[in-house]
């Protein structure tokens, strides 16, 4: 596969596994290089979840992804599509598959949910100070995820939800091509692979990156979707389909970089249009 991408802050471009951008990106080419989860309760009350089923496909699934970051430059290497469908079809899922499983500790308490992703966010400054970045990469999934938990507890409403789903695409396309997140990645590459996650790739020293807003944006979708009782699976599945479109789109295109959360808010919408349309126009069911 060419040499490194990187999906943006919210679009695909590719980096090095060290999380230096190639000059060019990606994009256009890869380059070488629900309702019912659980209670309201604390977080210590949910130690005993870890011997669940779903605690124990936690463990397994953090132990296959840890075995393939370490060893995945020694896997057969593929064509830029092949590599392109091993993230849509495997990593992705497989990555994204820790926060669906995480889903029931969004009901802990707002303090503790917080205290939680901040304490991510400083192991993951540790992590990358110390040039684990793999590590440091989990830990910010972990600190977005808990973000995206806490936040959600101050939307009264699953219309502010649609509203928020509505907003974010607009913003973030603004940003990737014109705004902040356009200067980051053009000028200040190495900022950008700091404050992302990176997806490498099999057989080679090289990553897809997503930026830390599509990390936070996933999660809040996804426990929008568990809180408010609506389509939990195909709300997770059509969200992570959305970051392998994004990608795919990047390549065919050859663009350097698109935004991601245009295609992941619209994803939200399409697996819930139905029962969104239903609780809107009805009093008494947007809560």
């Amino acid at each position: 596969m060419p040499e490194g991408t990187v999906l943006n802050n919210t679009g695909p471009r590719y980096a090095s596994q060290d999380h230096t951008p190639a000059s060019g990106g990606a994009g256009g080419r890869l380059r070488r290089g629900g309702a019912g989860e659980g209670g309201e309760g604390p977080l210590v009350g949910r130690a005993s979840a870890l011997l669940t089923p779903r605690g124990i496909a936690f463990g397994v699934l953090a132990v296959a992804l840890g075995l393939y970051y370490r060893f995945h430059e020694s896997l057969p290497n593929t064509s830029t599509w092949g590599d392109v469908a091993f993230l849509s079809f495997v990593l992705m899922p497989a990555v994204f598959a820790l926060v669906y499983l995480a889903l029931p500790l969004r009901a802990a308490r707002e303090l503790q949910l917080l205290v939680v992703a901040i304490a991510f966010a400083i192991l993951a400054v540790i992590l990358h100070q110390a040039d684990l970045n793999t590590l440091a990469d989990f830990a910010k999934l972990g600190a977005m995820a808990f973000a995206a938990f806490w936040f959600l507890n101050f939307f009264e409403a699953l219309s502010w939800v649609v509203l928020v789903a509505c907003i974010v695409p607009w913003v973030d396309a603004y940003s990737v091509w014109r705004g902040p997140t356009n200067n980051i990645v053009h000028n200040h590459r190495q900022v950008f692979s700091t404050l992302s996650f990176a997806f490498p790739v099999p057989g080679e020293a090289s990553a897809a990156n997503l930026g830390l807003p599509d990390l936070l944006f996933f999660s809040l979708f996804l426990a929008a979707a568990a809180r408010f009782g609506l389509r939990m699976f195909a709300t997770w599945a059509l969200l992570v389909a959305s970051f392998g479109a994004t990608i795919a789109i990047a390549v065919a295109w050859d663009k350097p970089g698109l935004p991601a959360l245009p295609l992941l808010s619209i994803s939200f919408l399409l697996a819930n249009a139905d029962l969104l349309w239903r609780r809107l126009r009805t009093p008494g069911r947007n809560e």
